[in-house]
């Protein structure tokens, strides 16, 4: 981070004098004396270089690194290729924040017009913005972009992540929009309650596909009721991975396709940073929330990249604003973009047959291991139910240093497999919750 290093005593005098100031204490002189801060802040001593080490990997030894991994439930363990980490240690490449003046930062605007591209490919849409801050954020901002003057209330699966719920919930009493939740049914979503729900004055539906309990949905139906409505969007909420073989929303019917990108070249990392991608067909494009990167030509021909729709508060008159969001998860978008251009389509397409062949093969070991399966279809992830204690499940994996499911109840778990866990095991995790009495 060589040109990130601060700047010196001398150099931060030299910039005080010549703004007019001597010392950097008149730069605060305006600041009443009775709010200021005085004596010295109760931190502990600095450290040497080597005891800070220390110190770190002493920290570092409380977690507890499994060796197998059956946990997705929104953040799923992928492998990632060495060359995503190559390309964004480039110092270069992790600026402070999203550049104003943007044109004078032509590698970063590409890195997000190819990110943007490569969304656009996926997911079938026409229009991608720069990211925004993960999955959740992204549903919210989706359900927002849907409201209309005489369109006001969303419909919402009960089967999508429970945390883009709550910020959904959050978004729409900010926008006093009605939410109301589509019931769950066997897994899914329930089709026939969404029939009696929806009304002139429906502004979207959403749903996750597949959904948090690994279930696929009625998608294209779903699509087809929505549209039933004049002006109803439909918003649908996809696991990237699987766009390497199933259907793309756009072939669903889908208004706006949005999710989590995490699954591509960003790891689990406690939780993040991650990113929320957002596309949409042409006619959505200027309500699309952060900003947008266009190519273009400059007065010599050559290509350019610049920032070309941003409908946020800063740039919009506050009360016409679609959104607030002001940012984007460039490095993130990054990641993305790197490790999408790393496994092509074909890798894609591999790591997706993976997921969904062995998390097929989980399930039908578990279910000969006296587990039911609840789910009809299914991706990567799915629930099981016995007459076994979910906990007493999960401690016999942990003691095998094995991460299983995530419980949902007291018999009810919910599995998922990736291209990291290999055939052995998944035998050895089977083999494991076999000697559960």
């Amino acid at each position: 981070m060589g040109t990130f290093v601060p700047n010196t005593k001398e150099q931060q005098l030299e910039m005080l004098r010549e703004i007019g100031y001597e010392k950097l204490d008149d730069l605060f002189a305006h600041i009443p004396d009775a709010v200021k801060f005085k004596g010295d802040l109760d931190l502990p001593a600095g450290m040497s270089e080597m005891e800070a080490g220390k110190e770190i990997r002493k920290i570092a030894a409380k977690n507890r690194i499994y060796d197998s991994v059956f946990r997705g439930a929104g953040a799923y363990r992928h492998y990632i290729p060495a060359i995503v980490g190559s390309v964004l240690s480039n110092e270069t490449l992790q600026t402070a924040y999203t550049p104003y003046q943007a044109e004078i930062s032509q590698g970063v605007l590409q890195s997000i017009f190819e990110y943007q591209t490569m969304i656009c490919d996926l997911t079938g849409m026409d229009v991608s913005n720069a990211s925004v801050y993960d999955g959740a954020t992204a549903a919210g901002e989706a359900v927002a972009m849907c409201r209309g003057r005489k369109a006001n209330r969303a419909l919402v699966s009960a089967c999508i992540q429970p945390s883009a719920m709550k910020v959904i919930e959050t978004y729409c009493f900010g926008n006093e929009m009605e939410l109301v939740v589509i019931p769950e049914k066997d897994l899914k979503t329930d089709v026939d309650a969404l029939k009696e729900l929806m009304t002139d004055d429906t502004a979207c539906v959403l749903i996750q596909h597949p959904n948090y309990y690994g279930s696929l949905e009625d998608a294209e139906e779903i699509g087809k009721i929505a549209h039933e409505v004049k002006n109803c969007r439909f918003i649908m909420s996809v696991n990237p991975v699987t766009l390497g073989t199933m259907k793309t929303p756009r072939e669903y019917g889908a208004d706006f396709a949005i999710g989590e990108g995490q699954p591509l070249g960003l790891p689990l990392a406690f939780g993040g940073p991650y990113l929320g991608f957002m596309a949409s067909v042409d006619s959505m494009k200027r309500s699309l929330p952060g900003r947008i990167v266009g190519q273009t030509v400059d007065h010599n021909g050559k290509t350019g990249y610049v920032l070309t729709l941003q409908a946020r508060e800063q740039h919009i008159r506050r009360e016409k604003a679609s959104s607030n969001i002001c940012s984007n998860q460039a490095l993130c978008a990054l990641a993305v973009g790197v490790y999408l251009s790393a496994m092509g389509s074909e890798g894609l397409k591999n790591v997706a047959n993976q997921c969904y062949s062995k998390a097929h093969y989980m399930a039908a070991e578990l279910s000969r291991a006296g587990f039911e399966i609840e789910n009809d279809e299914f991706f990567h992830e799915f629930v099981t139910s016995s007459d076994k204690q979910s906990s007493d499940v999960l401690k016999a994996l942990d003691e095998e240093g094995i991460l299983g499911g995530l419980p949902l109840d007291d018999n009810r778990i919910l599995w998922c497999c990736t291209e990291m866990n290999s055939k052995a095991d998944i035998d050895h995790a089977v083999a494991a919750v076999k000697e559960v009495k």
